[in-house]
C-alpha cells in the first residue's frame, strides 16, 4: 500500500469518510456493472442554480477520494428529469406569461422561453452541460426523455407492473388518506395532447404491460407503459432510477431525507440494493430562504464567475455540506482568501494534512501554487481608496509592494484584479459610506499619521501593523473598536483587511494623504 493511499483510508475528510463507506458495499460483492456508479439528478423545472453544481462538485470529490483508495472504476451520471410536467411557471424568464398554456407538458415539449433552444428543458439542461463543462467534470449526461423513450427504462418499468401492488403499498403508507384516492405511481402522458395526467388507475396488467385509466374528460383509454408512453412520479422514478442503472452513491438535498426510506424500498423491490447516500444541507439566500431554480433567488452559478474563479466556488462547496449555506455575494471574497490561504497551507504539508486541505479534493490532488501576493479583501479596499477603474491602475500599486509580481508570473492575482474591480463596481461603491471620526479615534488617527511622517522601515506589513496597534492600544479596549473605526472612517466600510498590510499596499505616501483627509473632514 502507497503512502498516500495509507493516508487515505485515515483521513477524516469527509469525502474519504464517504468513499471508505462506498468501499464497504463492495467487500462482499463487487459492484455489478463492473464499476461503482455515482448519480446525480437535476429536476430542469428552472435554470440551474449553484446547488445543483454543488452536488456534482461534492459528487466528483467523494469519486476522486475513492479512485485514491481502490482500483474499482468509476462512472458519474448526470441525470435530467426532464419528461417531468411542468407544475408551475418559473418566474425567472423572458416572456413567462406565454408559458401559461403548456402546463402539464413535460419539460422538453415547453417552447424555450429564451427562443435558443429546441424546448425548455433542453435550454436547461445545456446551461447545466456548460456549467459543468466550464469546471472540468468527467460526467455522462442522461435524458430522461431520451431514457424513457427509447426503451432504456422499459425492463424497470415492466417490473414495476409486476411489483405494482408492492410499490403501491409503499407510497399510500405515505400520503394522506385523500391522495391516496387518486394516487398511482404511473403517470400516463396523452397520446393527443402529450400532456402529464394525474389520473388513478383503474387497473394495470401484468400480462399485457399496460395501464388502464379515464382521462380528465372521462375517455378510457389503455397504454403501455413501455415506449415513453408513462412517467414515474418523482418518489417511485427515484428508486426506480437507481434500479435501472444500478446506482451505487447518490447525492441530494436534506429536503429529500424524509424520502429516503421509501427511494430504498422500491429500489430493492424493483430488485437492486439501494445505494449509499448522502444528506446535505440546503443552500440558502440572503433573507434566510432555501434557493429555488423557479424562482431565482441566491448567488447564480455565473454571478459567482463574475467576481471570483471556479476554485473558489469549488472551496465554498467543499466546506462543511452538512451544514446550512448562505449564498449571498457578501460570501465570495472570503471564500477566495481562504482558499489562497489553503493553497500556500499545501506546500508545506505531509501526506495525512494534505489529504485533509480542501484544495486536493478540489484540484483531484495536482494542487497549483498561490500567486496571490495581495488578499482578495485587501484589493477590494484598495479599489475602494484610489477609486480603481482600470488593472493598471490597481497594478501599480501591487508592483510597488511586490516588485517580483507579474500578470503573466501571477495569473490567479491578475484574475483577481479584474474580479475585484467588478466586485468593487457592482457591491463597495454603491453603498460606501464614511463617518467623521470621534474625538479619540481623531486622537489616534493623529498619532498614526505624526508616526507614518517619520516612518523609515519601508512598506513592512508587520512593522506597520505593530504602529497601528500601539496608536490604538491605551485608547481602546477591546481594540476591535480601534480597527472597526479605521475602517468605517478611511475605508467607508464596517470592516476590512489586516490595517499594516494594506498600508504597505496602498503606500507610506498614500497612507498620509488619506488620514489627513480623514482628518479635515474632506472624505465622502
Amino acid at each position: 500500500m502507497s503512502v498516500l493511499r495509507e493516508a487515505a483510508t485515515q483521513s477524516k475528510a469527509w469525502p474519504f469518510e464517504e468513499a471508505r463507506r462506498i468501499l464497504k458495499r463492495f467487500e462482499k460483492t463487487p459492484p455489478k456493472n463492473g464499476y461503482a456508479l455515482f448519480e446525480t439528478g437535476y429536476g430542469p423545472s428552472g435554470l440551474p442554480h449553484i446547488g445543483t453544481f454543488g452536488e456534482v462538485a461534492r459528487t466528483s470529490m467523494v469519486i476522486r477520494a475513492f479512485q485514491e483508495l481502490s482500483e474499482i472504476p468509476t462512472r458519474l451520471v448526470c441525470f435530467s428529469d426532464d419528461l417531468d410536467g411542468m407544475r408551475k411557471v418559473p418566474s425567472n424568464v423572458p416572456n413567462s406569461e406565454g408559458l401559461n398554456e403548456y402546463l402539464q407538458l413535460p419539460l422538453t415539449s415547453v417552447p424555450d422561453p429564451f427562443g435558443e433552444y429546441e424546448s425548455f428543458g433542453h435550454h436547461n439542461n445545456a446551461m447545466l452541460k456548460r456549467f459543468l463543462d466550464t469546471f472540468g467534470f468527467d460526467y455522462e449526461f442522461i435524458s430522461a426523455t431520451e431514457f424513457y423513450k427509447s426503451g432504456k427504462f422499459d425492463t424497470i418499468l415492466l417490473r414495476a407492473v409486476e411489483k405494482y401492488d408492492e410499490i403501491m403499498k409503499v407510497m399510500l403508507a405515505s400520503l394522506r388518506e385523500e391522495r391516496r384516492q387518486t394516487y398511482s405511481i404511473f403517470l400516463p402522458i396523452h397520446p393527443v395532447t402529450g400532456r402529464v395526467m394525474y389520473v388513478p388507475m383503474k387497473s394495470v396488467s401484468r400480462e399485457n404491460g399496460t395501464i388502464t385509466f379515464d382521462t380528465e374528460d372521462g375517455t378510457e383509454m389503455t397504454l403501455p407503459v413501455t415506449g415513453g408512453n408513462v412517467k414515474l412520479q418523482w418518489k417511485p422514478d427515484f428508486g426506480a432510477r437507481w434500479a435501472a442503472l444500478g446506482v451505487d452513491f447518490e447525492m441530494y438535498g436534506k429536503d429529500h431525507s424524509t424520502n429516503t426510506p421509501i427511494y430504498d424500498k422500491i429500489s430493492r423491490i424493483l430488485g437492486h440494493i439501494a445505494p449509499e447516500h448522502f444528506s446535505y444541507e440546503l443552500f440558502l439566500d440572503e433573507n434566510g430562504q432555501k434557493i429555488s431554480k423557479t424562482s431565482g433567488n441566491g448567488v447564480s452559478i455565473d454571478q459567482w464567475l463574475r467576481y471570483a474563479s471556479t476554485a473558489s466556488l469549488s472551496y465554498f462547496m467543499y466546506l462543511k455540506p452538512k451544514t446550512a449555506k448562505r449564498m449571498h455575494f457578501d460570501v465570495i471574497p472570503k471564500a477566495v482568501d481562504e482558499y489562497h490561504q489553503q493553497l500556500r497551507a499545501y506546500e508545506t504539508q505531509d501526506d495525512n494534512a494534505r489529504l485533509n486541505n480542501p484544495v486536493w479534493h478540489i484540484h483531484s490532488g495536482d494542487v497549483p501554487k498561490s500567486g496571490m501576493v495581495v488578499p482578495f479583501s485587501m484589493l477590494l479596499n484598495l479599489a475602494s481608496v484610489v477609486g480603481a477603474k482600470n488593472k493598471d491602475q490597481l497594478w501599480g500599486f501591487i508592483k510597488r509592494y511586490a516588485p517580483d509580481a507579474t500578470p503573466d508570473m501571477n495569473s490567479d492575482l491578475d484574475a483577481a484584479v479584474e474580479f475585484a474591480l467588478r466586485y468593487y463596481d457592482d457591491f463597495v461603491k454603491p453603498t460606501k459610506t464614511y463617518r467623521a471620526p470621534s474625538d479619540l479615534e481623531a486622537e489616534a488617527l493623529a498619532e498614526l499619521l505624526s508616526g507614518l511622517k517619520t516612518w523609515n522601515q519601508g512598506p513592512d506589513p508587520d512593522a506597520l501593523q505593530s504602529l497601528v496597534f500601539s496608536c490604538g492600544r491605551e485608547r481602546f479596549d477591546p481594540m476591535r473598536d480601534w480597527f472597526k473605526a479605521l475602517y468605517e472612517v478611511l475605508l467607508g466600510a464596517s470592516q476590512g483587511p489586516r490595517f499594516g498590510g494594506f498600508l504597505a499596499l496602498l503606500g507610506i505616501d498614500e497612507s498620509i494623504a488619506l488620514i489627513e483627509k480623514c482628518l479635515a473632514g474632506d472624505l465622502s
